[in-house]
């Protein structure tokens, strides 16, 4: 490998906030088993709050964010990985508290480190990245808990988002009628092409009633919105239906009571695909390159970015001006 190569760098004085591109070496990353020359990663979410001061992301600074990437194996001091093997590295620590994807080189604990499972290339596994991991983790909690084409209709919130775009595609594909909520009325087209059979507004969503039970029009629900939605969503799914939760753009408070849980036996799920342990990982991965993988994956692409292209793309997910995946290129 190189003696540098090209990151980008968060860093944070009491004076200045930057996030540019430079140079760094190996000596510059933290500890970890193997080297992955890294092919792609994804902007997520999370990687747009470590972009910004206020973000409370990174704690530490300077930092090279991106919470998951894909890439080869360049060297490894653990057996379970070997030179020019196909690999992902998501959740844990990565982007976070260790340095991330947004690298040409990544060094990474071999404990963190998923082969890349037959069935799936390097650029379809940030295509789903860790927004398309968790969508994934969501479907199976859900078809763990009862969840079957059979039963109902299945809403999808922050349909244009990366958990809310895979989440339609995969459900599409096993056959569920799936109505996807956006307040983006332009994405009619787009979610149409994923498979959404209904398209509904924010509004539909929370609809005129705050009463904590509502008329049951969903088996189960997708959720990466989270606050004053979530809330509402439980009061209209059917009787021992799921809610999978995964995110809290609409806020971190929930104001429901105990009466969806008590009366209609309503699960909420709550999705973590950070610390997911790695069996469950590996076996999300395996089905996201099998039976869970949609026939048009590429149709989950907004753009695809390089380093240079970083900055602007991690404020537009923070402005929610993507649709569904951006993708990031480092080799």
């Amino acid at each position: 490998m190189p003696e540098a190569f090209q990151a980008l760098v968060v860093d944070k004085t009491e004076s200045s906030f930057s996030v540019t591109v430079k140079q760094v070496t190996l000596e510059d990353l933290p500890a970890g088993e193997v080297v992955i020359k890294v092919a792609y990663s994804s902007v997520n979410y999370k990687d747009g709050l470590a972009s910004i001061p206020d973000g409370k992301i990174l704690r530490d600074y300077p930092f090279i964010p991106g919470v998951d990437l894909s890439g080869t194996v360049v060297s490894s001091t653990d057996d379970r990985f070997h030179e020019g093997q196909s690999v992902i590295a998501a959740g844990n620590g990565i982007g976070v508290s260790h340095f991330g994807g947004f690298s040409e080189y990544a060094r990474i604990p071999a404990d963190w480190v998923t082969p890349l499972p037959d069935g799936l290339t390097l650029r379809e596994a940030m295509i789903y990245g860790t927004a398309g991991f968790t969508a994934a983790l969501s479907i199976q909690e859900l078809e763990a808990n009862g969840l079957s084409p059979d039963k109902g209709k299945v809403l999808v919130t922050g349909a244009t988002g990366g958990v809310g775009g895979t989440a339609i595609a995969i459900l599409s594909k096993k056959g569920y009628h799936v109505v996807a909520s956006t307040g983006k009325a332009d994405a009619a087209d787009y979610l149409t092409a994923l498979g959404a059979e209904e398209i509904i507004s924010r509004e539909d969503v929370i609809g005129p009633s705050s009463r904590p039970l509502d008329k049951q029009l969903w088996q189960a629900a997708v959720d990466s919105v989270g606050g004053s939605p979530l809330a509402a969503i439980l009061s209209k799914i059917a009787y021992k239906g799921s809610v999978a939760a995964s995110g809290l753009t609409a806020g971190t408070s929930v104001p429901t009571t105990v009466l969806p849980f008590i009366l209609r036996g309503v699960n909420l799920l709550g999705i973590d695909s950070v610390l997911c342990p790695m069996d469950t990982r590996l076996q999300v991965w395996e089905r996201m390159a099998a039976d869970l993988k949609p026939e048009h994956l590429e149709n989950l692409v907004d753009r695809e970015v390089t380093l240079n292209d970083l900055p602007e793309a991690l404020a537009d997910i923070l402005k929610s001006n993507t649709r569904g995946r951006v993708l990031v290129r480092l080799s």
